[in-house]
C-alpha cells in the first residue's frame, strides 16, 4: 500500500492497529513514585511531560476511550495510575494553561473522577483549578493570550471542569483588549508581537470558540457578541471563496522564515476553522456557520492531503497538525450529517500505511524535511503522537460499526456531536 490512501482498510484491521498503538503507548509509560505512571514526549526525553498537548494529561483521554471501547479494565487501571502520576505535577508546575499547564491537568484529572469515580483525582482537579485561580493577575496568566497557552484555554478548561466563575474571569479581559478592524475585532496572541494570528490554536478563532462557549453557558451575551465580531474578522480574510475557505496563518506573517502562510490542519487551517464554525452553528442556529464549515471541508478535501505533495506539505500524521485532526472532523461530519466515508477511508488508509509496527506495537514518525535524517522520533502524546492518532482511529471504528459517535472524553475545543437516535 502506498501513502496516498488509495486502498480501504478493513475495520477489523484498523482496530488491530489501535490495539498495537495502545500497546506501544502504554509500554512507553514510566513508573512514578507511589505506583503512578507518566510519559515523556518521546522515548529519548529525560523529563516526564504532564501536559495535555504532548504528555500525560493528553494520554489519559485515549485510555478512557480504550476502556469504554474494549471493556478491558487494564485501560481503566492505567488511567487511574496516570492520574496519580499527574497529581505529582499539580503543585510545582510553572504554567497554568490548558494545553501546556495546570488547567489541562485539571481537566484530565476531572475526567478520571467522572468516568472512574476516583475521588482522589477529583480532589486533585479541584486543587489544580484553585492554584490556577490564585495565579491570575487580573488580566492574564502569562505572555500567551490565546487558546493553547492563555486565557481562552483556561476559560474553556475551567468551564468543562465545572468552574463557571473562573471561566468568566478568564474571558472578560478579551472585552478590554479587542482591537477593532474593518470587519470585526482581533487580538494579539502574545505580548510584543506585531503579527495577528487567525486560527484556532494560537489565533483569533480559538478565542472566538472560548468566548462563544463560555458566553452561552453562563448567559453572557456580551461574550457571545464579541465572539461573533472576532469570527467576522477572520471570515473577511478568506482567500478561497465562494466554494472553499482558506485564511492565511497571520497578518503580517508571523515568523516567515519557518512558518508557511497557508496550511490545512486543525491548528492553523480549515480543519480547525470548521470546528469553530460548528460551535457557532450550535450557539446561534444561523445556517451561515454550517455553510462556512462546509466550505472549510471543501478546501480540505481538495487540497491534496494526505499526500505529501512537496517537501513541507503534509508531513505529519498527528492530531494537532496532521491527518488525525482531519479525521476527527471527517467523523464529526459523518455523525452529524451522514457524510460518505470516502475521505475518512483515505485518511485511515494513510495512517495505516505510515504506521511503524513491530514487536513493541505501532507508532508513527512525522517528518521534518529541513532536518537530516528527516524522519522524527515517534511521540507519545495527543498533539504529534500515538494518543491523538489512536483516539481518532478508535472513534472511526465505532462509527463504522454503527456505534456511538461521542467520545468518552469530549476535547474542550471540539464541539460534541449529538447522541445517536435510539
Amino acid at each position: 500500500m502506498t501513502g496516498t490512501g488509495a486502498a480501504v482498510v478493513a475495520v477489523g484491521e484498523v482496530e488491530g492497529l489501535v490495539v498495537d498503538g495502545l500497546r506501544w503507548l502504554v509500554g512507553a509509560g514510566r513508573e512514578t513514585a507511589g505506583g503512578g505512571i507518566a510519559w515523556a514526549g518521546r522515548a529519548s526525553d529525560d523529563e516526564l511531560d504532564p501536559m495535555l498537548y504532548g504528555g500525560t494529561a493528553g494520554i489519559v483521554p485515549v485510555l478512557l476511550e480504550a476502556w469504554r471501547h474494549f471493556g478491558d479494565d487494564f485501560y481503566a487501571d492505567t488511567a487511574l495510575r496516570a492520574a496519580r502520576g499527574l497529581a505529582d505535577f499539580v503543585d510545582g508546575f510553572d504554567d497554568d494553561s490548558l494545553y501546556f499547564g495546570r488547567t489541562g491537568m485539571a481537566l484530565a484529572l476531572r475526567a478520571v473522577h467522572d468516568e472512574l469515580g476516583d475521588t482522589a483525582a477529583g480532589a486533585d482537579a479541584d486543587r489544580a483549578l484553585e492554584l490556577v485561580r490564585s495565579r491570575f493577575d487580573g488580566a492574564r496568566w502569562g505572555e500567551l493570550f490565546e487558546l493553547m497557552g492563555g486565557n481562552a484555554g483556561i476559560g474553556l478548561g475551567a468551564l468543562m471542569a465545572g468552574d463557571a466563575e473562573l471561566a468568566v474571569l478568564a474571558m472578560e479581559p478579551y472585552l478590554r483588549t479587542a482591537e477593532k478592524t474593518p470587519a470585526g475585532v482581533q487580538w494579539a496572541h502574545r505580548t510584543g508581537v506585531e503579527a495577528r494570528l487567525h486560527h484556532i490554536s494560537h489565533g483569533a478563532l480559538g478565542i472566538v470558540l472560548a468566548l462563544a462557549r463560555v458566553g452561552r453557558a453562563t448567559g453572557r451575551a456580551d461574550l457571545v457578541e464579541l465572539a461573533l465580531a472576532g469570527a467576522a474578522d477572520v471570515v473577511a480574510r478568506d482567500e478561497a471563496g465562494p466554494e472553499g475557505f482558506l485564511v492565511r496563518h497571520s497578518t503580517p506573517q508571523y515568523r516567515p522564515d519557518v512558518i508557511e502562510p497557508l496550511s490545512y490542519g486543525w491548528c492553523h487551517g480549515p480543519a480547525g476553522d470548521a470546528q469553530v464554525f460548528r460551535l457557532l452553528r450550535d450557539v446561534t442556529a444561523d445556517p451561515v456557520w454550517t455553510a462556512l464549515a462546509d466550505r472549510c471541508w471543501h478546501t480540505v478535501t481538495h487540497s491534496g492531503l494526505p499526500q505529501r505533495l512537496r517537501p513541507g506539505f503534509w508531513d505529519n500524521s498527528g492530531r494537532c497538525c496532521g491527518t488525525a485532526g482531519v479525521l476527527a472532523l471527517a467523523c464529526d461530519r459523518i455523525a452529524e450529517q451522514q457524510d460518505p466515508y470516502d475521505f475518512a477511508h483515505v485518511l485511515v488508509a494513510d495512517l495505516a500505511a505510515r504506521a511503524i509496527r513491530d514487536g513493541d506495537g505501532a507508532r508513527w514518525s512525522n517528518v521534518e524535511h529541513r532536518a537530516t535524517p528527516s524522519d522524527l522520533e515517534p511521540c507519545t502524546g495527543w498533539a504529534m503522537g500515538n494518543a491523538g492518532i489512536v483516539r481518532e482511529l478508535l472513534r472511526f471504528v465505532r462509527l463504522s460499526r454503527g456505534g456511538d459517535p461521542r467520545y468518552a472524553f469530549c476535547w474542550p475545543d471540539q464541539p460534541p456531536v449529538p447522541a445517536p437516535h435510539s
